[in-house]
């Protein structure tokens, strides 16, 4: 297959699945039922709400309540804000979204450094013992959930020692917990998988062939070995980049952090449906832009990948 119909493909899976994703988040704003009770008072009527229903559209059908949706999806508009009026959803989540991004991308790419700097020290230094014990922390960290991890970090570093600060401010030091938070438990993925992938590289005859030229260890790793290596941690992280954003919610609520993740958990609990379907079509976006931009680097690297 050519690379421009691979590209092509890729590109047609991607608008396919934030049309997916667009539907699937009316389909299910709609299926809560209407939120004119919840926005009114107590003391508002069935006149009141049946007024409400009209005013955001309620009263119609489902399906031409869809079409609608889709037009102004189309056009742009995605909405205003039930809680918010006069404010367009799109907008209150791009206020949200840079810090999201700014969490999500430093845990991520902690997560990635440590995870190397891990299993490069086990290949390069030999000792085998090594990887059961960064493996067995590794693995130890994932059992813990976040918020608890995450309040753990908080009680020695925050309460106890008093170095860094406990919730989101100005203070840059604010988002080293949440990163670490984050990296440590996308370590051992990464960790397990480029290990594996650079234990099956090093069986190959072309790793023996450079040893028996006579080269050091760390040239035969870091040189013929690790870029062989590359490829299904570049698949695997881009999948988890592109997740990792829809996953902060647990994160941002331990550390006070005032990302997208945080607004999308109090607009389910007070049914603002505008924000809600425009946080997830931002988060599907991302998600798809991160593993078209993988699927076609991954396209260029290796051509076997564009037959499939």
């Amino acid at each position: 297959m050519s690379l421009v119909v691979y590209l092509l493909r890729r590109l047609v899976q991607a608008v396919i699945t934030v049309f997916v994703v667009v539907s699937l988040a009316f389909a299910l704003g709609r299926l809560t039922g209407s939120p004119a009770a919840t926005l009114l008072p107590e003391t508002a009527t069935e006149a009141d709400i049946a007024a409400l229903d009209a005013k955001l559209g309620f009263d119609k059908p489902p399906f031409t309540q869809y079409l609608d949706y889709l037009r102004g999806v189309f056009a742009g508009d995605f909405g205003d804000s039930y809680r918010q009026q006069g404010t367009s959803s799109m907008a209150i989540v791009g206020e949200r979204l840079p810090a999201s991004l700014q969490l999500g991308t430093a845990g991520f790419v902690l997560g990635i450094l440590l995870a190397f700097l891990a299993v490069l020290t086990v290949h390069l230094s030999g000792i085998r013992s090594l990887r059961g014990v960064l493996l067995g922390l590794g693995a130890a960290r994932l059992a813990v959930p976040d918020f608890l991890f995450g309040l753990l970090l908080v009680l020695l570093f925050s309460v106890t020692l008093g170095w860094l600060p406990s919730l989101a401010s100005a203070n840059p030091l604010s988002i080293v917990m949440p990163a670490v938070t984050i990296a440590t438990a996308q370590f051992v993925v990464y960790a397990r998988l480029l290990d594996n992938s650079l234990t099956t590289e090093s069986t190959q005859d072309y790793v023996r062939t450079a040893y028996a030229r006579g080269e050091r260890r760390s040239t035969v790793v870091l040189r013929e070995v690790l870029p062989n290596a590359l490829l299904p941690v570049l698949t695997v992280s881009g999948i988890n980049f592109g997740t990792l954003l829809g996953g902060l919610v647990i994160v941002e609520s331990v550390f006070a952090w005032p990302g997208l993740g945080q607004l999308m958990l109090t607009s389910v609990f007070s049914r603002d449906f505008p924000v809600v379907q425009s946080g997830l079509v931002v988060i599907a976006t991302i998600f798809v832009i991160v593993n078209l931009a993988v699927d076609i680097l991954y396209g260029f690297v290796d051509p076997r990948a564009r037959v499939r």
